[in-house]
């Protein structure tokens, strides 16, 4: 069975600089073997977690594809920005409803979009950390959902200035350092047993 890496940006900008992260680790893990796929949450039109609206209408579509993808998934990249030294609220929110039990799949076990894969974490903004605070918040989210995370991360600080026009990364280290990330994704989750 293939080696599959999800890619995902806690952002909605339109020209989102973590969303350039994710295909450069992306790139990485596709050295490393690896299947590749990007999600863009802007498309999946997620709304805020609301238990009664839940009740009352089920898991929305875009939900429902976000939480298929991560359970084809062995491994997922995230890079998210930092708002007020946290996650962003979109990425927090896409955890949680990826979370709940789908009514179309009442065989799943719980957490199953999460649960097992092996995870890592990325960040850049437009500050001199580069939102490395926010990740410490996304490591601890993602390991009580049941990620392996890797130790491997990376912040890159002045994110407005860090990138070519193609998305690459300006310093060949950083860029370099990206790539580790999802190369260590896709060798720690090419390693672990599969059900």
């Amino acid at each position: 069975m293939s080696n599959r890496i999800l890619g995902i940006a806690g952002s909605t900008r339109q020209e989102s600089l973590n969303r350039r992260l994710v295909h450069v680790a992306l790139s990485g893990a596709e050295s490393a073997g690896a299947e590749v796929e990007h999600l863009d949450l802007r498309d999946l039109r997620i709304p805020l977690y609301d238990e009664i609206e839940e009740r009352k209408h089920g898991m929305p579509e875009g939900v429902r594809r976000l939480r298929e993808a991560l359970k084809r998934s062995h491994g997922v990249v995230v890079a998210s920005p930092e708002y007020n030294g946290s996650m962003t609220a979109v990425l927090k929110n896409a955890i949680d409803w990826t979370t709940r039990p789908d009514p179309e799949s009442p065989e799943d076990p719980p957490l199953v979009a999460w649960r097992g894969k092996v995870a890592g974490l990325l960040s850049t903004s437009p500050g001199g950390l580069g939102g490395i605070r926010g990740l410490v918040h996304a490591r601890a989210v993602l390991s009580h959902v049941g990620c392996h995370v890797v130790p491997q991360e990376a912040a890159i600080p002045f994110g407005h200035d860090a990138f070519h026009d193609d998305g690459s990364i300006l310093d060949d280290k950083r860029h370099a350092l990206v790539q580790s990330v999802g190369q260590a994704v896709a060798a720690l989750a090419a390693r672990l047993p599969r059900d």
